[in-house]
């Protein structure tokens, strides 16, 4: 019986071990398997890979391994790269869409150039010295210093300077202006510095009560090129340049705040006792002003001396 059994049971044994499956190898199926470190750079080569691919491109890592790149969303970025192409930008950095903001080269001029290359910009600053302009250009809107000297501009326009609420200082040494339309320079609030010597202006026009410094040096202003008390309400007036003018007396009142009066070379033939000093206050004194020049006129300042009691220094000029 115990023979009988231990055949039984080695019989199951068999059948059981028969119907167990058998292992296949394991294939992986891969081209670097058996390759070194060294050839790994030259397998992997992804350099070559087209950019319009980079979307649904597959890296393969291993032969049952690999990485996608997802491709974006739908709209993602889309509506920015839009925006962007849809806004074509000029040379200036300018905006055609854009009319209101001149651009990092300022507004355009006749020449169709933007006045920041044609002329010379530096912060709030713009020169445009000796570039035989004929006019002045448009200029930035923040500009403050404004230096256009030695050009061929005959007259200067009400809107030349219009809107140029910073302006603090204008230069336009030797040019050739003989004309001023009235309301050029008086509507800017800011306004210190007016250069303008070296031209052909016959006529000053209304100035701005802000002005500290005034050179209208060799102009044609004669007898009636200086209105009546032009220069009364400029508190903070200092410097007051008139020289060769062919003025043929001294523009009054003077603001107590000047310092420099020159009116040298001029036609200037007397002077009044009151004009500089008070004669109903003899005890006035007019401190500021130390710098007077008279000389190159035909006036002999011996005969007046009262007239200059007041002042801390004597004019220049002739005693003779």
């Amino acid at each position: 019986m115990k023979a009988l059994a231990r055949i039984f049971l080695g019989l199951v044994i068999f059948d059981a071990a028969v119907t167990v499956p058998t292992p296949e190898p394991i294939n992986y199926d891969s081209e670097a398997y058996d390759a070194t470190v060294e050839d790994l750079d030259t397998l992997y080569n992804y350099e070559n890979i087209p950019i319009d691919q980079a979307e649904t491109e597959r890296v393969m890592l291993s032969g049952n391994r690999e990485l996608l790149t997802p491709a974006p969303l739908p709209g993602e970025n889309q509506e920015e790269d839009e925006d962007e192409e849809s806004t074509p930008r000029l040379i200036d950095g300018s905006s055609p869409q854009e009319p209101e903001f001149t651009g990092l080269l300022g507004p355009h001029t006749n020449e169709d150039f933007p006045t920041c290359l044609l002329c010379t910009c530096i912060g709030t600053t713009v020169y445009c010295d000796d570039h035989e302009l004929d006019t002045v250009p448009p200029l930035p809107k923040n500009t403050a210093y404004f230096y256009s000297r030695f050009n061929r501009i005959k007259k200067i326009n009400k809107n030349d300077f219009a809107s140029l609420n910073d302006l603090k200082r204008i230069d336009l040494t030797s040019n050739l202006i003989s004309e001023i339309d009235e309301d050029a320079f008086r509507k800017l609030p800011h306004l210190r510095e007016l250069v303008l010597r070296d031209n052909k202006i016959r006529q000053l026009p209304e100035l701005p009560a802000t002005l500290t410094f005034i050179d209208i040096s060799n102009n044609r202003l004669g007898r009636k090129g200086i209105k009546q008390e032009a220069f009364k309400d400029m508190y903070d007036l200092h410097h007051l340049y008139l020289t060769d003018n062919n003025l043929d007396h001294i523009p009054l009142p003077l603001p107590e705040s000047l310092r420099a009066l020159h009116l040298q070379n001029n036609n200037i033939l007397e002077m009044h006792e009151d004009t500089f000093c008070n004669v109903k206050n003899l005890t006035y004194i007019r401190k500021a002003l130390e710098d007077i020049r008279l000389d190159g006129n035909p006036i002999n300042l011996s005969k007046t001396p009262q007239a200059y009691m007041c002042l801390p220094r004597l004019p220049i000029g002739s005693l003779v």
